[in-house]
């Protein structure tokens, strides 16, 4: 399990003094250069962003304010610092929102990802993400190049013309989705085509069930996976010791309590947070709207950055209750108001075809008497809606990063 950049085992401390001398810099620039960044947050003094507290106050950027944002500011919504034509390739994804890809090496830092699944010079990697629109294939393809490897760009092609064309060159590793990997070796089998060359995959997009890793591992196969958006590039990655995702090099990662921007305790479930200190397109505070949560200590394959446990669900929980729409940051400001409230989740179920909202609240018995008037109050002037209280014990409460759950039947 040899880690070949000595940046990945730097001393946490001498990490985060590197990331935090380099903020106040990206932060400037990106004032300087993406004025959208300054149209939301015209109070921030950048060389004043020196550490996490200072980044803390910057406002969350959320994936679903970009098309608006780029509509009104084509193409990036003001966030690019380098103009559309000076990029190498330009995306639109689903939803309406348009990515750069910058002029550099390995712009997604993808090579991280795959050089940790065991990809290095001289592969050949088989990439079976879509090539359209879309930066997914990209995100491999200029990785691989980084490390010195050819790639073949199999995208969307028919089954049978990949599984043809990887066994024709002997390709030795693979980028994709993993239910894809096992459809193409499958349908390789069933044309007698020989795909024993392909050794090691690095994918992302979907989960990875323990099921689907051990049967690929059986066939010759280690599988390692990573975690990325279209509009971040990477995130955090598996490496050999498959103990949780080392998050990388150039993110600042938090991970803030779900309808806010405020950082949680280590080790508690909230929403992925980054900050990418990149010079074409830094991103400040992009919330992902995914969850996930800090691993305690540092993985046994050497590397010593923060490790997340990977994707456990959407951090966006909104749910529309007789007729309105019910969201987390209600939830985080009912508890804000109330301090006496240790957490708290809505509970939305139907009994007898009513919506009934049910918030279950961790408080110590002594804080009790007297509090479920006001909050029922402040609940009805933050949804408009009228709930019940259910007092649990500290720690009641999962663990898993819900602030609102939907326990109405389907259908």
């Amino acid at each position: 399990m040899e880690v070949e950049d000595p940046s990945e085992r730097r001393s946490p401390e001498e990490r985060e003094r590197a990331l935090m001398k380099a903020l106040p810099a990206v932060v400037s620039h990106a004032f300087a250069r993406a004025p959208g960044y300054r149209r939301r947050d015209p109070s921030v003094v950048p060389e004043e962003v020196v550490d996490r507290r200072a980044l803390a106050r910057l406002r969350l950027l959320r994936k679903s304010e970009l098309p608006e944002l780029q509509r009104a500011d084509p193409p990036f919504g003001g966030l690019s610092a380098v103009p559309a034509a000076q990029a190498a390739r330009l995306f639109a994804s689903a939803g309406g929102v348009y990515e750069m890809e910058p002029r550099r090496s390995d712009p997604w830092r993808a090579a991280r990802a795959l050089r940790a699944a065991g990809v290095h010079a001289g592969d050949i990697v088989h990439n079976s993400f879509s090539y359209h629109l879309t930066p997914a294939a990209s995100m491999i393809e200029t990785g691989a190049h980084a490390l010195g490897c050819a790639v073949i760009p199999a995208g969307t092609a028919p089954t049978e013309m990949q599984a043809a064309a990887a066994a024709h060159f002997r390709a030795t590793a693979y980028g994709g989705t993993p239910s894809f990997l096992k459809v193409l070796l499958d349908r390789a089998g069933e044309l007698g085509l020989d795909l024993s060359s392909i050794t090691r995959a690095s994918v992302t997009a979907e989960a990875l069930p323990a099921a689907l890793r051990k049967g690929l591992a059986e066939r010759g196969v280690r599988v390692l996976q990573w975690y990325g958006t279209a509009d971040a590039g990477l995130i955090a990655y598996e490496t050999p010791a498959m103990e949780g995702l080392v998050v990388d090099e150039e993110v600042i990662l938090e991970i803030v309590r779900p309808g806010t921007g405020d950082p949680v305790p280590e080790g508690e479930v909230g929403e992925v947070v980054v900050t990418v200190l990149s010079a074409d397109y830094p991103l400040l505070r992009f919330a992902t709207g995914d969850l996930s949560a800090i691993l305690p200590g540092q993985s046994p394959c050497g590397r010593t950055n923060v490790r997340i446990r990977g994707w456990m669900g959407r951090a966006d929980q909104s749910t529309k209750v007789r007729g309105l729409f019910v969201h987390p940051g209600s939830v985080a400001e009912l508890v804000r108001r109330h301090p006496r409230l240790r957490r708290a989740r809505l509970v939305v179920t139907r009994p007898a075809d009513v919506d009934v909202m049910t918030l279950q609240a961790e408080v110590e018995p002594q804080d009790r008497p007297g509090l479920v008037e006001a909050v029922v109050a402040t609940l009805r002037e933050l949804t408009q809606l009228r709930a019940e209280v259910e007092w649990v014990s500290a720690g009641a409460l999962p663990n898993d990063g819900k602030v609102i759950e939907d326990r109405r039947p389907v259908g």
